[in-house]
């Protein structure tokens, strides 16, 4: 086959056409089945080879494709379609010895065929093998069925000896055309299983393949009408030496997977009126029957089930319909049914059905009808396993159509003991595969010999495991059989998180293989939902039936088996083993199978609920998505539900026990020996010596049974960590023979002598039985009381029996005793609580004591304990965590990981509020880094984030609390974190407000009271006045006096209670309504806040030295700081009565005070406004909403804004108030993206609107340089707002007139010029391998996937609104921009509509405007339009871009959403923005981009004007 240059364009274009449909369908590949799918890599090689592809583009995607098809696992379907492929080109594989590279570095390189590794190492040379190898490329069975007809099979690689030994000598095979003669139903059941075992035997001799055509096409036209002129015609085209492979064909071919056709075969038999034809068709049905029964029983081997069914109605049509018996020779159904019974579910699905088939033909016979006496006795056998309780419904319901079918009542049937008979089982005769050895159940899987796996004579002995193909591997999780040893476990005991569902977060598997997430991967959140509602669904039933049962048994047992035992603990850790392993087991054989129903059902409805109208090809691979992600993931959730019932029976059987372990603590406190009488006399008179109890304890081989229970739990991996954790050596019996468990915590050399040892926990007993003396008795200390007397009874056991393993239990024990005991409501100053946390904290520190265990091992294990309690209230006791952390036990970065990961992005509420919490109390309130740091809670505080920026409604105060933090980050706004320093200082003042039980001294409100008095009447009098220095000289001593100056503490509970004092008297004045004179109102506010005011003012500046301006900072600071405080506390406390004239009067004259022309005054001039901000920043609209008509005044206030635009040098305070107008928009945002301006909204909005406008007209640059982080945050329905802030340009600048006719915008000098941006966009392209990933593909366009993957690391969510990240969108297109216009300067050119084409670059922009929904085009449009400013590169670059895209674009629905950007930026009132208007003017009146001929354009009149 070549190609040569079509003279017709038309054929041309039908070829490129075929092989872009190639490459399209080259994603359902794995969905072929093996034949064809090794046809397709044939064609896929034949056209590498041959060179037929049309472009080095096309070629690349063909070879790229192969190379994947190599990477996939060795043995999967994929991989032969790349091993055939290669094989057929590997002639050219001289010529890319690039690719050879990438070939060989794939993992499994060495088990390729021998033949291409030699292809692949000349290859790298640029050479061909000198004897060009050959040899296979497939395996045998493969091989054998795709082998051509007349010709034998080779052999596969890698094929076992005894497969090769078998290897047939004839092989008969209908030619690939002729296979299946009606394809929908041939595609729905896969003859494989029969063409392989046919393979294996000897064949009947083929006729030439024009007659194996001319018998196709007869049956393909075969009908009851025409049955007499078609066997005609087959009985003169068909000699009697291919009646073998008539019956072959029609029996294998046809009637195994044409069930509707059985009837039309039968009479098609009956007309053809040759009887040897009708015997060897039965003798073909009984062979074809046999090699079923013997295939494997793997659960997802429906294809068998179906073949076999069918056969089985093939088979009764042909004997009993006939009125011809089954001979028990051929087939001994009864015998069958007694063996599938024996063998299990599994098998019991094959036969069932198969023989409810086979008997359905006896309503069409004379004989075999009932009540024929061989057919009631099948019937009763099947009444019999009906009866059966936990037989599947499926197999009810065979039976029970079966009945209705031979007309009998199922309720009339006599069940037989036959199934439940076990010698029947003995005497029969094996029919389906051979049960496997008793040996080999114990035997573990990994431990048969690897060269046997793919023996053929396997098959009939290890049904479960794999066979002679290494393609079709049983997957199945599910025990297949009650012979079959069950599924090996995946997961340790310690793996499964149970709290907040942890478990499926961190061990759900999404196979890669899946097509349905390939193609949409925004899907896959739903998988982890479906299984946590499956286990939802069926936890309680199972748990409850699970622990019933368990409980009663362990019980039982246990109380026998201690009875004659002194040693509680050592009866409740043997208990705890075998509640532990009882339960886990009975958890296990209950939910199984339902959970493996329960997900595939509810990701089946998950994932049609999300897929609107999903079509065909869609509901096909969502059926095979649910049932892979189903068979990989009910381990899991079998392990959750069974890990949840352990953690609720565990203590269960400790109150059913409770008595017990009572009784024996008693004995030992009263100094006897404790005995159960009648027990003693039970097992004295009644019990064997060998196994009856000795008094004082049980034997060491008895226990050994327990600490099994321990080592070994059902469902779980033989974990030695976890069954140390609970195994705790017995001294008391001789158990030293046992070897030890390795420790999960290695233990450090003790350096301590045993007697200091002994002396320790003997001096820690003697504390805490001092407790329990103290508490006895009291009612409220109970819950101390008991968890206390635990841990005495744990650091007796260890003092007791002391060995090298540690005392885990011990620090188990105080970790949850200080989350269960340290509740909110206790008193700070009750002494019990101090001295149970303090005792409880002594025993963890001497724990941590490097003689005895280390800092790093108790550290570990208190964090674990923490994490891994069952409660969720215990778990996040934040008293407990803070005892813990500050007094150094807890390893706070892996608790920060823990805890991260408990939140599940937010889907952990009471988690995300603990966490919180916890970074409110370590990162804000307490500044001091002494016990955390921000680094040590690194993860939290990232996933804390996040949930504020993706989640609608995140909790409240998540985002004040985010904001805060910021602050701590080295910032140009929020400057360098430090011990001390402006930002400490405000939020200490601001916590000192509002902590809660701040008492002040005795006196000091009075004295506060009174100094404050004296000062505003000392102000406010005629001979002092306010600018009066001997005056305030006076009041300073006065304060003295008082002592008010001693101490910081003092002077800032004076501030404090001073504001409070002022803003007291203003509520009191305005609530006054007895004065008629409003006008008055407002200055007798002032006098007491102005003179307040004043204070302040001249406390800062006379503070310290005169050149010591830190005093001075410092202490502004912490009055800001106050002032807030009391402000936000008085704003949730008053709520709607909240009155902004008092703040707003004291930030006003405070600022217009300290901002006097005075020497001291201005060093610290730059400290003030940055103090101002951060304050500012606190009070933000969103954290005091009732403030933010004052906050805007302040804001806009002249003096404040020229102090910070004109003023500060360098610019250095333009980021302090970007923030501050980010915080604005912010707040504005999500009323002004809902349009619900009411009122208030309203005054705000149009505030905003003035402060833009004067920004505008004074202080353009400052607009220009942040007009990026500004478009962030303001909603894309904002058009006015953001026109504000587009249309700024430098005051240096003269715009030209963009009307001017013929304007030639690139040769504007200013045109090459960079914009200044002063946010780093670049930071907010995240995650971090997103953006390397970006990085490649603009350098070298790779990664290949990085255009298909775009969307899904754009979008979000699937809720309409907020699908997208509208940050990172932004932060991609500026940043592509501005890499494009760099690329083009480096080449030498200028950004025009032709060097801006054929780039990496423009196929983003290309990829994100065809790709995106309606939704995120209009986002990524407008994140261009935003660029269209005042003359620039960035203006140039990006107008060119949106002309480009509108002139390139494949539907008319892009451009018509490219001019709905533009115009509705154009029709509200100037200003517009000038490079918005040049490219619009561009665009209609150059006739290269067709505007007016649109239909769009006319569909409004505005346009058109």
């Amino acid at each position: 086959m070549t190609t040569k240059p079509s003279c017709c364009l038309s054929l041309f274009k039908v070829f490129n056409c075929m092989l872009r449909s190639l490459f399209e369908e080259y994603k359902f590949f794995p969905q072929y089945p093996d034949k064809e799918l090794h046809i397709t890599a044939q064609l896929f090689g034949g056209i590498i080879e041959r060179g037929i592809v049309t472009s080095y583009v096309a070629l690349g995607l063909a070879l790229r494709f192969v190379l994947e098809a190599l990477k996939k696992p060795e043995g999967s379907k994929m991989y032969y379609f790349g091993i055939a492929a290669l094989d057929r080109f590997k002639s050219r594989l001289k010529d890319y010895h690039k690719y050879c590279e990438h070939v060989k570095a794939i993992p499994h390189f060495s088990d390729f065929p021998q033949h291409l590794q030699e292809y692949v190492e000349y290859g790298l040379q640029s050479l061909e093998p000198p004897h060009r190898p050959e040899g296979p490329v497939l395996p045998a069975s493969l091989a054998a069925m795709l082998a051509p007809s007349n010709t034998p099979s080779s052999t596969g690689y890698k094929t076992s000896t005894t497969s090769s030994s078998v290897a047939p000598t004839k092989v008969s095979t209908t030619p690939a055309n002729t296979l299946g003669s009606r394809p929908s139903i041939a595609n729905a059941t896969n003859i494989d299983t029969l063409l392989v075992a046919t393979e294996k035997e000897e064949k009947a001799t083929p006729p030439p393949e024009p007659l194996q055509d001319k018998t196709a096409f007869i049956f393909n036209n075969l009908s009851q009408l025409n049955l007499k002129p078609k066997c005609d015609e087959l009985r003169e085209l068909v000699s009697e030496e291919y009646y073998p492979w008539l019956s072959q064909y029609l029996v294998m071919k046809r009637a195994s997977i044409e069930f509707n056709f059985h009837a039309l075969y039968s009479n098609f038999l009956d007309t053809l009126g040759v009887n040897e034809v009708v015997k060897m068709v039965t003798r073909e049905t009984f062979r074809n029957i046999r090699v079923l029964l013997r295939s494997d029983k793997a659960i997802a081997n429906f294809s068998d089930r179906s073949l076999l069914k069918n056969l089985g109605h093939w088979l009764g049509m042909l004997t009993l319909a006939r009125n011809k018996p089954i001979l028990q020779i051929d087939l001994d159904l009864k015998s069958l049914l007694v063996e599938a019974y024996h063998k299990g579910q599994q098998e019991l699905l094959y036969v069932v059905p198969f023989v409810a088939k086979v008997l359905e033909s006896c309503a069409k016979s004379k004989v075999f009808k009932p009540p024929n006496p061989w057919t009631m006795a099948l019937m009763n056998v099947l009444a019999e396993l009906h009866s059966e309780p936990d037989l599947k419904l499926t197999l009810k319901f065979e039976i029970e159509v079966l009945c209705k079918n031979l007309d009998i009542d199922v309720s009339q049937l006599k069940p037989a003991v036959y199934l439940k008979d076990p010698e029947r089982i003995r005497k029969i005769e094996y029919q389906l595969s051979q049960p496997m050895k008793k040996d080999s159940l114990v035997q573990p899987q990994g431990a048969l010999p690897q060269s046997n796996l793919n023996d053929p004579e396997l098959v009939n002995i290890l049904p479960s495991q794999q066979t002679s193909s290494p393609i079709i591997q049983n997957n199945s999780t599910t025990p297949t059989s009650a012979l079959s040893a069950p599924p090996e476990p995946r997961y340790g005991y310690s793996d499964i998180q149970i709290a907040g569902m942890q478990a499926f977060q961190t061990h759900t598997v999404v196979s890669p293989s899946i097509l349905l997430f390939q193609t949409q991967p925004q899907l896959k959140p739903l998988v982890r939902t479906s299984i946590e509602r499956a286990v939802q669904e069926w936890i309680a039933p199972v748990v409850d039936r699970s622990i019933k049962i368990a409980l009663q048994t362990c019980e039982q047992i246990i109380r026998k088996d201690f009875a004659l035992d002194p040693d509680e603990n050592r009866m409740r850790l043997a208990a705890h083993y075998m509640v532990r392993n009882l339960t886990a087991g009975m958890a296990m054989i209950t939910c199984r199978e339902q959970l493996l129903a329960a997900i595939n059902t509810h990701l089946k409805q998950a994932l049609l609920a999300n897929l609107v109208t999903p079509s065909v090809q869609q509901k096909d691979m969502i059926e095979q998505a649910a049932s892979v992600i189903a068979n990989d993931n009910m381990e899991l959730a079998c392990a959750f539900i069974q890990k949840t019932a352990v953690e609720k029976a565990i203590p269960e059987i400790d109150k059913r026990l409770m008595s017990e372990y009572e009784l024996r603590k008693m004995a030992r406190q009263e100094g006897r020996r404790y005995c159960d009488a009648i027990a003693l006399t039970y097992q004295a008179e009644r019990m064997p010596e060998p196994i009856r109890l000795k008094v004082g304890g049980i034997s060491s081989s008895q226990m050994a049974v327990y600490e099994e229970f321990a080592r070994n739990i059902p469902g779980f991996l033989p974990n030695e960590r976890d069954a140390t954790m609970l195994i705790q050596k017995q001294t008391l019996t001789p158990i030293e023979s046992q070897p030890h468990p390795s420790t999960p915590f290695p233990i450090p050399p003790t350096t301590l002598a045993t007697d200091d040892l002994t002396l320790l926990y003997e001096k820690l007993i003697v504390e805490v039985e001092q407790f329990v003396q103290l508490t006895a008795g009291q009612g409220q200390y109970t819950h101390m009381n008991t968890n206390m007397l635990v841990i005495r009874d744990c650091l007796m056991h260890v003092l007791r029996n002391r060995d090298l393993t540690p005392p885990q239990a011990i620090v188990q024990k105080c970790v949850e005793s200080l989350q269960e005991c340290l509740v909110p409501t206790l008193n700070d100053t009750d002494p019990v609580p101090l001295r149970f946390k303090d005792v409880t904290v002594r025993i963890l520190k001497t724990m941590q004591d490097p003689r005895v265990y280390g800092q790093q091992w108790t550290n570990k294990l208190v964090t674990r304990y923490l994490t891994d309690c069952r409660e969720e209230q215990h778990r996040y006791n934040i008293d407990a965590v803070d005892t813990l952390i500050k007094s150094g036990l807890v390893n706070v970065p892996q608790y920060d990981m823990a805890l991260a990961q408990c939140m599940e992005n937010g889907l952990n509420y009471i988690g995300v509020s603990f966490a919180m919490q916890l970074v409110q109390s370590y990162l804000i309130e307490d500044r001091s880094s002494q016990f955390v740091t921000e680094s040590d809670l690194c993860n939290t505080i990232e996933v804390l984030a996040k949930i504020h920026t993706h989640t609608r409604q995140p909790p409240e105060g998540l985002g004040n609390l985010i904001d805060i933090l910021r602050q701590n980050h080295e910032t140009s706004f929020f400057g360098e974190r430090a011990p001390v320093g402006p930002t400490v200082h405000i939020h200490n003042g601001i916590l000192q407000v509002r902590a809660p039980n701040y008492e002040d001294p005795p006196g000091l409100v009075e004295k506060t009271d009174f100094l404050l008095r004296d000062w505003i009447s000392i102000y406010n009098s005629q001979h002092q006045g306010r600018d009066s220095t001997k005056a305030f000289s006076m009041f300073v001593h006065q304060m003295n006096v008082h002592g008010i100056l001693k101490t910081d503490d003092l002077i800032t509970r004076f501030f404090r209670l001073s504001t409070q004092l002022c803003v007291e008297t203003v509520y009191r004045i305005l609530a006054d309504k007895t004065n008629p004179n409003v006008s008055l109102t407002r200055p007798k506010c002032y006098h007491t806040l102005d003179a307040f005011v004043r204070l302040v003012a001249l406390l800062v500046k006379h503070s310290g030295d005169a050149n010591n301006t830190t005093t001075k900072i410092h202490l502004l600071n912490k009055v800001l700081g106050i002032v807030a405080g009391c402000l936000l506390q008085d704003h949730d406390t008053r709520a709607t009565d909240f009155q902004q004239l008092p703040y707003q009067r004291i930030f006003t004259m405070l600022f217009l005070e300290l901002n006097a022309p005075e020497p001291v005054l201005e060093a610290i001039n730059f400290h003030v406004l940055t103090a101002y901000c951060h304050t500012l920043h606190i009070l933000r609209p969103s954290k005091a909403a009732a403030f933010c008509y004052a906050w805007l005044e302040l804001v806009s206030h002249r003096v404040f804004m020229g102090r910070m635009l004109a003023s500060s040098p360098q610019q250095k305070c333009w980021p302090l108030y970007a923030q501050l107008l980010i915080d604005l928009f912010k707040y504005l945002a999500p009323f002004l993206r809902n349009a619900e301006l009411a009122k208030p909204v309203t005054m705000l909005y149009k505030g905003t609107l003035r402060v833009l406008l004067v920004l505008l007209h004074d202080f353009p640059e400052f607009l220009c340089d942040y007009h990026y982080g500004f478009c962030d945050v303001i909603p894309p329905n904002c058009i006015q707002m953001r026109n504000l802030i587009l249309s700024a340009f430098p005051r240096n600048m003269r715009l030209p007139d963009p009307f001017t006719p013929n304007l030639k915008v690139d040769m504007l000098p200013e045109i090459s010029y960079n914009p200044r941006i002063l946010t780093n966009f670049s930071l907010m392209i995240t995650p971090v391998q997103f953006k390397k990933d970006l990085d490649s593909y603009l350098k070298a366009r790779a990664p290949v996937t990085f255009l298909s993957e775009l969307r899904s690391n754009l979008q979000v969510s699937n809720e309409p609104g907020v699908r997208y990240n509208i940050p990172l969108m932004n932060a991609l297109v500026l940043y592509v921009g501005t890499q494009a216009i760099a690329y083009i300067r480096n080449k030498g050119h200028t950004p025009n509509m032709s060097t801006i084409a054929h780039s990496a670059h423009m196929d983003i922009f290309q990829n994100l405007a065809v790709d995106l929904d309606t939704e995120g085009r209009y986002l990524f449009l407008n994140a261009i339009a935003n660029q269209l400013r005042y003359p620039n590169s960035h203006t140039h670059y990006f107008s060119c871009t949106l002309l480009y895209l509108f002139a390139e674009a494949n539907t008319e629905a892009i451009q018509e959403q490219i001019t709905r950007v533009l115009l509705e930026r154009l029709i509200v009132n100037r200003p517009h923005p000038w490079g918005l208007l040049i490219t619009f003017i561009e665009l209609i009146k150059n006739p290269t981009y067709r505007f007016w001929q649109h239909e769009f354009v006319h569909c409004a009149p505005e346009i058109e004007k």
